[in-house]
């Protein structure tokens, strides 16, 4: 082929892709207007699904009861637990929305990961056993089960399992109890009574 008609040929090319990646550009985006969708923004920090987030902080909202998230929403929106990004998130919803919201994560029904190996000590762990089986009267302090069911699955849609949370998370919300940073009208709070 002489070089004027290769010249041709490439131009044409040329041509025909830059008018299919002008249709391209001009196509609209998928988007599926479903709760999965428009709750996209929330695995960012709580992980894929909703499973929660690698960096021990973000917990795991998925298959958690819907009245519980309901509450933990309202009260991030209103202000009484503090994060500025999920008030900030928050912030234009109603409660009408905040309760769809709940609920589509409260439906997500899905495996948990293995646990991580232990981090503590034997004598360290076996007191963490039998704090979270017995409690400590001697400081007030419940048993974790009275309230999150013997098997710490969670019981019923308003008490959250507290398997399969970061050790992370789980440490800086027993110090949130502990400070009075974290509260909650009913039931009753993990903070010793005083």
């Amino acid at each position: 082929m002489s070089a004027p008609g290769q010249v041709a040929r490439r131009r044409g090319a040329a041509a025909l892709l830059l008018a299919l990646a002008a249709q391209v550009a001009a196509a609209p985006a998928a988007f599926s207007d479903t709760m999965g969708q428009r709750l996209r923004a929330c695995t960012g920090c709580h992980g894929q699904d909703g499973r929660a987030a690698s960096d021990g902080f973000h917990p795991r909202i998925a298959g958690k009861p819907a009245g519980y998230l309901y509450r933990q929403l309202r009260a991030f929106r209103d202000g009484q637990r503090r994060y500025a990004l999920m008030g900030t998130l928050l912030a234009p919803l109603d409660d009408a929305y905040l309760r769809e919201i709940a609920t589509y994560f409260a439906t997500l029904d899905l495996p948990y990961p293995p646990p991580a190996p232990p981090r503590a000590d034997a004598a360290t762990l076996r007191r963490g056993e039998r704090l979270a089986r017995d409690g400590d009267p001697a400081r007030r302090i419940p048993a974790c089960g009275s309230c999150h069911g013997a098997q710490l699955a969670g019981a019923g849609d308003d008490l959250p399992g507290l398997l399969g949370l970061p050790v992370d998370y789980l440490n800086a919300q027993l110090g949130a109890w502990r400070t009075g940073a974290r509260q909650a009208a009913a039931p009753a709070s993990c903070r010793p009574k005083t």
